[in-house]
């Protein structure tokens, strides 16, 4: 009889012992965490087809920023960057976009995968006076949850209507992926 509850407390131990190195193995398995400012680089979208129609003052363009995992693990965005725009002319100083009202999306960044996101402009003539134009030099971009931010220089030209302290301006960004 003795030698039955020794197999079978040997069994247990077996199995306990499987149990506690499967452990780490799920733990191997979990869920990426976010990406941080050190993990990606950035930049502006400069393709025909990505570049904000700055030359009219018809109707509102769209530029686009993207961001890159260059870290060698995955990890992921959501929500929204923080975007400051500094302005050319000394009257400009910064400005700080609106978030559009869409919903953000969680994004999984494979090491090397890129996603973008949009930011909305009304661009205006150049004959438009001074102080209701905002020419952009440099766009600070930090990450959503980040800190720490890009320096981007701004390479499409043009003029925007300045609209920093309207509540609904019409240069406003989306969130990361949309």
């Amino acid at each position: 009889m003795n030698s039955k509850l020794t197999a079978v407390a040997l069994a247990a131990v077996v199995v306990a012992g499987a149990a506690v190195t499967a452990a780490p193995a799920s733990a191997a398995a979990a869920a990426p965490t976010r990406c941080h400012t050190a993990d990606l680089k950035a930049g502006f979208a400069l393709g025909d087809d990505a570049k904000p129609e700055m030359g009219q003052s018809e109707k509102q363009t769209r530029a686009y920023v993207w961001f890159t995992n260059r870290s060698e693990r995955t990890c992921t965005l959501s929500g929204f960057a923080g975007v400051d725009m500094v302005g050319a002319q000394k009257t400009d100083g910064t400005w700080s976009l609106v978030r559009s009202s869409r919903k953000p999306v969680k994004t999984t960044l494979e090491p090397g995968d890129t996603v973008d996101f949009g930011i909305t402009l009304l661009p205006v003539a150049a004959s438009t006076p001074q102080t209701e134009k905002f020419v952009p030099s440099k766009f600070l971009v930090t990450p959503p949850n980040e800190t720490e931010h890009f320096t981007l220089k701004w390479p499409f030209g043009g003029q925007i209507l300045k609209q920093d302290g309207a509540t609904h301006p019409a240069t406003y960004l989306d969130p990361v992926g949309l």
